[in-house]
Order: structure tokens, then C-alpha cells, then sequence
């Protein structure tokens, strides 16, 4: 039970990515208004150090053992304590807090919001894998903890706001927005020869590596299409995707008498952000001001199936049901991290996943073991076959 008038307690699991870094950006503005619990971070030791610093908190976890000394080092003196390890992000987010933002990217971050999930929190999910590798059984937990879980994908957060929850009869379907990644308007063959670099600079938005070539992919979208199903219990027919290249119009919900209610903003993380934060009350934000007039017109069009072949990839998992959303997150991660490091090509990812997929069988998911062994399948199968293939004599 939070003390009226008293500061929201935060754990912020993935503290030096894009999300962890606005969070924490908007938290220094506002600083009265939070205490924070906990902070988290994949390798970047240095900057999670300076962070729980800067924001006083109790405990800072690592996920990279071999970055726990420097760590250590740079906490010193502090009464900060520290910890390294999968298990001790889980331990950080089970750790009694009012809110929890789910920052870590990837199937990684399945098991720490789980954690945050099943102590009951208000937990802003910015990890859209949770629910595309275990979206039955994430949901479960929710409802069986009573924990309120808050959308902060812009998408996902716009349609929040406008979706009659206590009507759904009322809901004809939703529309996710898309801004067409950096490849919208490119002929098919330069996008083949697409370079990480190129893949990686999004017109709008300011994200990390692996979000910004699946927003090139529109994998990211695909994946958004299964999260938006779990969360609004909407069937994949009555989800639709429509690019929108301003990134103004974050996404829609159509209802039953043709009345259509969006929620528009700049392309800036930090309101969806903090309207998570301070749910059910909304806190100011320094994001830019919409203005309409200078923005001039908003464009939609189709999304191109040819040009974006995630998309489909993403329905037909979403379709097929049982262990295929999780096989196509986890064949995703790896090959968007082989094209990233130069390894294969920006169409190659597309490949690689619907092979991966259709070399699996439809299996069923009904327990978080099965969800980690469909994913340690599926990883295996897409490393075999990005291996080089020996020269012949």
C-alpha cells in the first residue's frame, strides 16, 4: 500500500539502455517524487555505478560477471550494494518496490519482469519479448498477482489511453502505427546491401542497436503485433498495421460506431515513459510540444510485404500459436546480432528466422521451461545455419 504524499519506489531493471536512461532523466527532474529501489544493467559498469550513485540507490546488479570487480570498484566507500548474474537481476527485481520499469532488451528480460510481475507491482513493460515468448503465461501472472502492467512501447502506451477496457464489445479493432524504419522508400535491392550503420539510424526515434534494425525490419512491429493481442485480447485479425512516417499518430483504436481515437505526440520516449511513471496521475515532461501546423500533414500508407517480410513472419507465429512466437523472437535476436556484427546481410534476418520457423513443429508452451528450451532450440537452429559453409575442393 503506497502512503499518500509519499515518493513512488523504483526499480529500473536495464538502467543504461535508451528506456533506463529517460526513466532515469525524468526521475532527476522530479527527484521528491522517487526513491529509488534498485538499478540494473547489462555490461556498462561504469555508467550503472554513476547512476545508483547520482540517484541514491540501495542495490546495483550487473548482469556480466566479468564486470562485477569494476563495479565493485566504482561503488566503493558508497554503502551501495552491489551484485553480478542472472540470478541476482532476478533477485534485484523481486526486491519490495511500488514500480518497476522492465527495460532489459530481449528474452533476457523474461525472468526479471516475472519477478517484478509476481510481487504484485506496477510494472511499465518496456520488454515486448515477455510477451511474445510467454504471453499465456506472463498474462497469468499478472492476473493471479494483481500486478498493474502499464505499456510503454509508444504504440502499445497510445492505445492504452484510448482503449474502453471496462467496454471491449465496444472495440472494432486496433491500429498499430509504423514508421517505415530507415528502408521505407528504398528499392529492395540497396536494401540488401543495407549496412549496420544505415540499419541502425532511425529517422525518428533515438533506440538502441537491436530495436533500431528491427524497426528497419519491421520485425519490431511484428513483435508489437503479438504484445498488442496479449494485452488487449484482441484476435490478430482485428489488429492491423498501417506505416506512418511522421511517428505523430502513435496508434488507434476503432470502435464500433466508426468513431476512431488516436494519441499523437512528438517522437519522444519520455512521455510514454512518464505517463507509466506516474499512473494514474501524469507528471510534466521537457518533451516538444506538438504543433500541428508546423508538422503540415500526416501521411499513412500500407505497409509493404515484399519491402518488410517480418510482418508476415510475426502474424503467422502469432497464428500458429504455442511455441512459434518464441521461436521467432529467439531466431530473431540471434540473426539481428550477426547482421550487426557483419556477419550477414539486412535481408538475410528475415531469411534466417522463416527458416528457423518452419523447421520447428507446433509445440506448446505451458510452462516457463518450455518457453526456455523452444528458445534454446530455436537459437541453436539459426546459429547452424548462419555457419559458413566449407569451400569445396
Amino acid at each position: 500500500m503506497v502512503t499518500p504524499g509519499a515518493p513512488r519506489t523504483v526499480t529500473i531493471l536495464g538502467s543504461t539502455g535508451s528506456i533506463g536512461c529517460s526513466t532515469i532523466d525524468l526521475i532527476g527532474r522530479q527527484p521528491d517524487r522517487f526513491d529509488v529501489i534498485a538499478l540494473t544493467a547489462n555490461t556498462n559498469a561504469e555508467l550503472l555505478a554513476d547512476q545508483a550513485k547520482r540517484l541514491g540507490a540501495g542495490f546495483a546488479v550487473i548482469a556480466d560477471p566479468s564486470r562485477y570487480r569494476a563495479l565493485s570498484d566504482a561503488l566503493s566507500g558508497t554503502g551501495i550494494e552491489c551484485a553480478a548474474g542472472a540470478e541476482a537481476l532476478v533477485e534485484a527485481a523481486g526486491r519490495r518496490s511500488d514500480w518497476a520499469m522492465a527495460g532489459i532488451v530481449g528474452a533476457a528480460g523474461l525472468a526479471p519482469t516475472l519477478a517484478a510481475v509476481s510481487r504484485g507491482a506496477i510494472v511499465g513493460l518496456a520488454n515486448k519479448e515477455c510477451l511474445v515468448c510467454a504471453g499465456s503465461l506472463f498474462m497469468r501472472e499478472v492476473e493471479a498477482s494483481g500486478a498493474t502492467l502499464l505499456p510503454v512501447d509508444s504504440e502499445h502506451n497510445a492505445i492504452y489511453q484510448v482503449f474502453a477496457s471496462d467496454a471491449p464489445g465496444s472495440i472494432e479493432k486496433i491500429v498499430l502505427t509504423a514508421s517505415g524504419g530507415p528502408f521505407r522508400t528504398w528499392p529492395v535491392a540497396d536494401i540488401a546491401r543495407a549496412t549496420p550503420d544505415e540499419a541502425v539510424a532511425h529517422p525518428n526515434w533515438d533506440m538502441g542497436a537491436k530495436i533500431s534494425v528491427d524497426s528497419a525490419t519491421m520485425m519490431n512491429k511484428g513483435l508489437e503485433l503479438i504484445e498488442a493481442h496479449h494485452l488487449f485480447g484482441l484476435p490478430a485479425e482485428r489488429i492491423e498495421i498501417v506505416v506512418h512516417p511522421q511517428s505523430i499518430v502513435h496508434s488507434m483504436v476503432a470502435y464500433v460506431d466508426g468513431s476512431v481515437l488516436a494519441q499523437l505526440g512528438t517522437p519522444d520516449m519520455r512521455i510514454p515513459i512518464s505517463y507509466a511513471l506516474a499512473w494514474p496521475k501524469r507528471m510534466k515532461t521537457p518533451s516538444d510540444r506538438l504543433d500541428l501546423s508546423a508538422v503540415g500533414r500526416l501521411d499513412f500508407e500500407e505497409p509493404d510485404p515484399v519491402r518488410f517480410p517480418a510482418l508476415r513472419l510475426a502474424r503467422e507465429a502469432l497464428i500458429a500459436g504455442g511455441a512459434a512466437p518464441t521461436v521467432l523472437n529467439a531466431a530473431n535476436e540471434v540473426a539481428v546480432e550477426r547482421f550487426l556484427d557483419g556477419r550477414i546481410g539486412f535481408l538475410d534476418i528475415a531469411r534466417i528466422v522463416e527458416a528457423v520457423l518452419e523447421a520447428f513443429s507446433g509445440t506448446g508452451v505451458e510452462s516457463l521451461e518450455d518457453v526456455r528450451e523452444a528458445d534454446r532450440r530455436a537459437r541453436e537452429r539459426a546459429r547452424a545455419l548462419m555457419e559458413p559453409v566449407p569451400a569445396r575442393a
